[in-house]
């Protein structure tokens, strides 16, 4: 049903500067033409995208990192490879 949550995600995750983070974000009913969009948010505004995703993974420039999908395609996570301080947001996902 449409009230069911489509994604799950850890509510809270910390690092500290220049240490990599791993964020993880659990669809288990994601559909197989679904793609994982991965957003970011900084106080006082507006979500921003970072990047979608079908499958496998992908490189980012900004924030540096990387965006993977698991084989079943049933979780994803975002690795910030080298978190700074003007990197601190709210990231979620979203299908």
């Amino acid at each position: 049903t449409a009230s069911r949550a489509q994604v799950q995600q850890d509510p809270s995750v910390e690092t500290t500067e220049g240490t990599g983070i791993r964020i993880r974000c659990s669809h288990p009913n994601i559909r197989m033409n679904n793609f994982i969009h991965w957003y970011r948010q900084f106080p006082g505004r507006g979500p921003e995208r970072i990047e979608l995703i079908l499958r496998g993974s992908k490189e980012l420039r900004d924030p540096p990192g990387r965006l993977s999908v698991s084989e079943d395609r049933r979780s994803s996570a975002l690795w910030l490879s080298h978190p700074r301080l003007r990197d601190a947001a709210v990231y979620y996902c979203a299908l």
